[in-house]
């Protein structure tokens, strides 16, 4: 096997080393152009750039993490807004984000264990003080969640990659008795908490719908008006080492990818190294989940947090695991910030070491909804259930810049630029086949030359646009 990859990865390199042209797709502000195929350019012999010329330097001989996929959240409100749709319109939404060659090519997914904000409601699956677990059904999810992610899973060729995430316990299990407003979860039931996520796993896999991987919770740090629930750090160590993590292998679901924090930036390294530190915790922890809701401000988003994380623990794969623009306005649908905000997030997060990467619902309706504490949101789609018609916000298109052309498997290279204003990432496909993902955010036209294996193609960066050029 050893030799059959190292042959495999000799291929790609001789052949990158040959490249002959790169296809370019655009999406671009101001114009039509959305993940468009722009011009075809044939690779030149190169020479030392002079220092005023902008450039992006590609070495596919150094790689880094390989990508395990891209995709979205599968809520209950992305459910019942789909289920609101008419037929031929859940094909298209299904299309647009499932299909590889005639939508964005999703491979990833996370939907939430039980109710969150982006629910009608609130709900368990359990009685009151039912520990044994033996009143345990899904039946909510039954009406429109399960036969939603069904839909999905089958669009994308029968396999998607989905995780899972609890935003509270049942409230009798909490010292607040309440799912909402944080509290913490009663050392009494942290077992039966544990056999909780297994009965959910279990459950879910018998009616189709293979799970990946869990987080432990969702913003353990976060006191929300919706379904929430605090954990200091040594709580969730202790969950994790003495309770969840056991629960899992005891019940052959060792394979399962269990992550921690799936919070924000701004405070991973401090948490996640006071868990990882730990090793009896760390070895049953396979990875660490992440968001990005702490600083947008001038463009700070706490990457160099992220990348401690990646160089102290290299063995632990970060996941971005939730991202969205926040507080919904019907009339900012068309703003060009919901794009960048993704490009920006994602060549950076990439760049820093993340392995898989999750917006947050993947369809809402036409006021951010449904939400059953008011907290609206952006998606990448909306749709107007008044028309029955979906609404492309560019996010859609900026995600799509990653996600059709990058694929599972696909190994990081060494992508950079030579000015601020224009951001770059790279990654080589299995097939051989190199995407390079360049972002403008200027209001300036740049003409910059990209740089591969001693050659070079001159390529037009249109002001506040994304780009991803397929080298073969």
């Amino acid at each position: 096997m050893k030799r059959i990859f190292i042959v495999a990865l000799s291929f790609c390199l001789c052949t990158l080393t040959h490249a002959q042209q790169a296809t370019v797709y655009t999406t671009a502000k101001d114009t039509s152009l959305r993940i468009s195929e722009s011009e075809t350019l044939v690779f030149k012999d190169a020479q030392q750039p002079p220092e005023s010329q902008p450039c992006v330097f590609v070495d596919a001989s150094k790689q880094f993490q390989s990508l395990i996929g891209i995709g979205g959240a599968l809520t209950d409100a992305s459910a019942e807004t789909f289920a609101k749709l008419p037929e031929a319109v859940q094909q298209e939404f299904l299309t647009a984000y499932y299909d590889p060659q005639k939508g964005i090519g999703y491979t990833f997914g996370r939907t939430t264990m039980g109710s969150c904000d982006f629910s009608s409601d609130s709900y368990t699956y359990v009685a009151d003080k039912d520990t044994a677990l033996n009143t345990f059904n899904v039946q909510h999810d039954m009406k429109y969640r399960i036969p939603f992610i069904k839909r999905a899973l089958d669009r994308a060729g029968g396999t998607l990659t989905l995780f899972i995430s609890p935003w509270s316990p049942p409230a009798w299990m909490k010292d607040n008795n309440n799912v909402l407003q944080g509290g913490h979860l009663l050392p009494q039931y942290r077992q039966v908490w544990a056999d909780y996520f297994v009965k959910f796993i279990q459950t879910y896999e018998k009616l189709g719908i293979p799970i990946w991987g869990l987080t432990s919770q969702n913003e353990p740090m976060a006191k929300q008006t919706w379904e929430s629930c605090i954990y200091t750090a040594e709580e969730e160590r202790d969950f994790v080492k003495y309770f969840l993590g056991p629960t899992l292998q005891k019940n052959g679901m060792a394979d399962k990818k269990l992550m921690i924090w799936d919070h924000n930036r701004d405070l991973i390294y401090e948490r996640v190294s006071g868990i990882l530190n730990d090793p009896d915790a760390a070895k049953y922890v396979w990875g660490i989940g992440y968001h990005w809701y702490e600083t947008w401000t001038g463009g700070n988003m706490m990457f160099d947090n992220q990348r401690r994380v990646y160089e102290s623990f290299p063995d632990k794969p970060l996941v971005f695991t939730e991202g969205c623009a926040e507080v919904f306005n019907r009339e900012a649908l068309n703003e060009w910030r919901l794009g960048e905000k993704y490009g920006y997030s994602m060549i950076n997060d990439f760049n820093n070491g993340t392995v898989a990467w999750t917006d947050w619902n993947v369809l809402l309706d036409e006021n951010g909804g449904p939400n059953h504490v008011g907290n609206f949101c952006f998606a990448p789609i909306h749709a107007d259930t008044r028309s029955g018609k979906l609404i492309y916000t560019n996010s859609y298109y900026y995600i799509g810049h990653f996600s059709k052309f990058i694929h599972p498997g696909a190994k990081r290279i060494v992508s950079s630029s030579n000015r601020n204003g224009l951001l770059t990432t790279a990654f080589l496909n299995t097939d051989g086949k190199i995407a390079v993902v360049v972002m403008n955010l200027t209001d300036a036209k740049i003409n910059y030359n990209l740089y591969l294996a001693g050659k070079y193609i001159p390529v037009t960066g249109l002001p506040h646009s994304i780009s991803t050029l397929m080298i073969q």
